[in-house]
């Protein structure tokens, strides 16, 4: 396997690689990043012209993400582009506090996807990942060897063919990859004419992401921090008007006046446009040696802010899963568990930001008393704020452990200080598993057979109470002992 990203074509005429990656979003991004910097050939095809940015829906990163993005080297890079937010507001009478989140981030960072994509687009880049833009995939056949795709170019009519041991699609809502492996994309339209906009505020509310409804509407904003706010709504009434139908400030304004009881003065849209939201996910992540990703594989309410973090979440549990097998350290049967591990996360994120958007859009009295009871429980059980904190920001989502395994098995391994000064996340930036253990621990044997040669030894420092545990590349525990 070699690490060159040379183009070439192979006698058939096709361009080979050892993955293609399908798609230039964040989703996409990450992975060819993390495949590349692990010495894969990669190509990712984006059907957008070079240069032209995603119209930006996705607006927070939560922690779990700003976590991801440490290991490898770019969260402070990002944090300057953002508002960093402690609070969100949900239907005036319940309040988070993503204070308490047991994490380096202990908040949700307001900063547009572009911002994202840039750092992500820099890093696969600076690795040698191929781009090759106005590509559409119009075809897709696989077998024992490898996947073919067929792919016209949007701006000439041209038509090549790429070939790749696996492809993944990370292609958005209206996959083409999807699509040509034959899955379906069960699910809903939960919520159709939401109006979204970028707006100046005349007074300013508490600076916080607030959902609120009321008199048969529900909205949402968030401050980016440089004057701007992410605004948005829906209005029951007019809830059947097509995505395509035009609209105003004005009624974006009546929206939010109906469920804030304020429009809060807004002025100067720098974007505006009209949307729908579906629930929907595929039943498998894997056919043969195509994967699905991001919003190829699930789409949900923009309620809480989850899509964008979620892809890119399946891009880190993917990732170094794609290279450990490329590089022969793992069987091909090792990616099924990418299926295990991520599906039901998208499941939960379904149910999580679908509870947040009916909860918004309630008006009769029997839906409004469940509102108020989901508030007052949430607010004073501590648990279920502590789980409700974990799921939308994605700390608290834990992958299946086998039976007999040590309680950590399976949850994301908290960041420390190793001897050396430096952090647990730092030294996941290899890409490699890390093993650390309390200082001057010996090391069994069991544990040196299972960790093998790409694994890097280290020790918590003195006085970090910390277990012996083997963390993966995705920075999650593999294996632990107290």
């Amino acid at each position: 396997m070699t690490g060159t990203t040379e183009t070439r074509t192979d006698q058939h005429g096709t361009t080979p690689a050892d993955v293609v990656i399908v798609g230039a979003g964040p989703t996409g991004l990450l992975l060819a990043g993390d495949l590349a910097a692990a010495g894969i050939r990669v190509t990712v095809l984006e059907k957008r012209p070079a240069g032209l940015s995603n119209l930006t829906r996705a607006f927070g990163v939560h922690a779990r993400t700003l976590e991801v993005l440490d290991t490898r080297g770019l969260a402070d890079e990002l944090l300057p582009t953002g508002q960093q937010l402690t609070q969100l507001r949900l239907f005036s009478s319940l309040s988070l506090d993503l204070s308490v989140l047991p994490s380096r981030f202990p908040f949700l960072l307001i900063t547009p996807q572009y911002e994202v994509e840039k750092l992500l687009h820099r890093r696969a880049t600076e690795h040698g990942v191929r781009f090759v833009h106005d590509a559409e995939v119009t075809g897709l056949t696989q077998d024992d060897e490898g996947v073919t795709l067929e792919v016209r170019g949007s701006a000439d009519g041209t038509s090549t063919t790429h070939r790749a041991a696996y492809v993944v699609g990370a292609d958005g809502v209206r996959s083409a990859v999807r699509e040509a492996v034959g899955q379906p994309f069960p699910g809903e339209s939960v919520i159709s004419s939401i109006v979204l906009a970028d707006v100046l505020l005349e007074s300013e509310p508490e600076l916080t992401v607030a959902v609120d409804g009321g008199k048969g509407a529900f909205g949402f904003m968030i401050p980016f921090g440089d004057g701007y706010w992410r605004v948005g709504g829906w209005n029951r009434e007019r809830a059947e008007i097509p995505d395509d139908a035009p609209t105003s400030l004005d009624e974006l304004k009546d929206i939010i006046s109906r469920a804030f009881g304020s429009d809060f003065g807004m002025h100067d849209e720098r974007w505006i446009s009209r949307f729908h939201s579906d629930e929907r996910q595929v039943p498998q992540y894997r056919t043969g040696r195509v994967f699905l990703a991001g919003d190829a594989a699930h789409t949900h309410s923009p309620a809480g802010g989850q899509g964008m973090n979620t892809g890119l979440q399946d891009a880190n549990n993917l990732g170094w899963k794609l290279a450990a097998v490329l590089t022969g350290r793992a069987p091909d049967s090792f990616l099924d568990t990418y299926q295990e591990e991520r599906h039901p996360v998208g499941s939960a994120v379904l149910r999580s930001s679908g509870a947040i958007v009916r909860l918004a859009m309630a008006h009769n009295p029997a839906q409004l008393a469940v509102r108020w009871l989901a508030a007052k429980v949430v607010n004073n059980a501590a648990p279920v704020s502590r789980k409700a904190i974990g799921q939308i920001t994605g700390v608290g989502y834990v992958y299946d452990a086998p039976r007999g395994a040590h309680a950590l098995v399976g949850h994301r391994a908290a960041d420390g200080v190793l001897a050396d000064g430096t952090r647990l996340y730092e030294a996941l930036r290899t890409g490699q598993f890390v093993l650390t253990a309390p200082k001057d621990t010996e090391l069994p044997a069991e544990l040196e057979t299972l960790a093998g040669d790409d694994c890097i030894r280290t020790q918590w420092a003195e006085g970090e109470q910390a277990p012996l545990q083997l963390v993966r590349p995705d920075g999650y525990v593999a294996w632990a002992r107290d």
